[in-house]
């Protein structure tokens, strides 16, 4: 019983391989690939973008804490030309909590930075992959369609060839039964 349904599944799956042969066309197959490719990149593209735009935030942030940096310095200056360090302590305290946190800013910078140029690197890439991919899938589909152009001559080929066979024991009936008409054509005239 066990052998039975085993062989069973072998012919089943046979069948189910054969019929999913026949359905599958590999144009349409490749064409699917290379559109799943495609929306990968763009994928890699939004992430390089979402990289960058994060980049230049942190730069603006940057400029901001410079500009603060900057302000608190003149502020600095300004209070020891008039006397008064305690002013000039309060202003170089406050640059120096802000210095450390350009520190910071400038480390989180370096970091979105060498993140963006490893996406850019690997969208190059995926882009030349998706690139071959494309000139392979278009070779590959152009030879299947040449392929399967052949298939149909030869189908219509050998479908003449038996056709021409047909049409050959026709001519050979036609010729025979005129030959046979005309014997008794002449058997009648005789």
């Amino acid at each position: 019983m066990a052998g039975f349904i085993d062989r069973l599944k072998t012919i089943f799956g046979a069948k189910a391989d054969a019929a999913l042969d026949r359905l599958e066309d590999p144009r349409q197959t490749l064409d699917y690939s290379y559109q799943r490719q495609l929306e990968l990149l763009q994928e890699v593209r939004k992430g390089v973008a979402e990289v960058a735009t994060s980049r230049k935030r942190v730069e603006l942030q940057l400029d901001q804490l410079n500009g603060q940096i900057t302000k608190y310095d003149d502020a600095a200056r300004q209070a020891l030309t008039m006397n008064r360090e305690d002013l000039a302590r309060e202003a170089l305290t406050r640059k120096s909590g802000l210095q450390q946190q350009l520190v910071d800013l400038q480390a989180q910078h370096a970091q979105l930075q060498g993140e963006e140029e490893k996406l850019i690197r690997a969208n190059q890439q995926l882009q030349a992959r998706v690139d071959a991919f494309r000139t392979k899938k278009e070779t590959i589909k152009a030879t299947y369609s040449a392929a399967e152009a052949q298939a149909r001559i030869g189908d219509a080929y050998s479908g003449l060839g038996k056709q021409m066979g047909d049409i050959g024991l026709a001519v050979q009936r036609a010729e025979d039964k005129t030959q046979q008409l005309q014997a008794r054509a002449g058997a009648v005239d005789e």
